[in-house]
């Protein structure tokens, strides 16, 4: 695990999961590999302005670009783990994932 805070300049967000500070950056790797999961990423943005956006592909856009997830973390734990956050506590970082995505740029 890193100790470097998340670049707000690379779209970069962090959420802390049983006292692990994840880095979510969304990388193109990052993204490639949660669209193949998930679907289109454009949709994925357009369900989740519409409040349709599914816990499960959350969690799943969270798994693909945690940066610096540690090896024992499962994606059940990362679920888990947002579920005792709540919905509020998970918000911010997703939405500054789903603001990288729709505008690029970054370093």
């Amino acid at each position: 695990m890193s100790d470097r805070p998340a670049n707000a300049l690379r779209g970069e967000a962090q959420i802390v999961i049983d006292g692990t500070r994840l880095i979510l950056r969304p990388s193109f790797a990052a993204l490639v590999a949660a669209e193949e999961e998930l679907g289109s990423l454009f949709d994925l943005v357009e369900r989740a302005a519409g409040g349709r956006l599914l816990l499960s592909e959350i969690v799943t856009l969270f798994w693909h670009v945690a940066d610096n997830r540690p090896d024992h973390l499962t994606r059940d734990q990362l679920g888990e783990g947002m579920m005792t956050l709540g919905l509020a506590g998970v918000t911010p970082a997703l939405k500054i994932l789903l603001r990288q995505i729709l505008s690029g740029g970054g370093a």
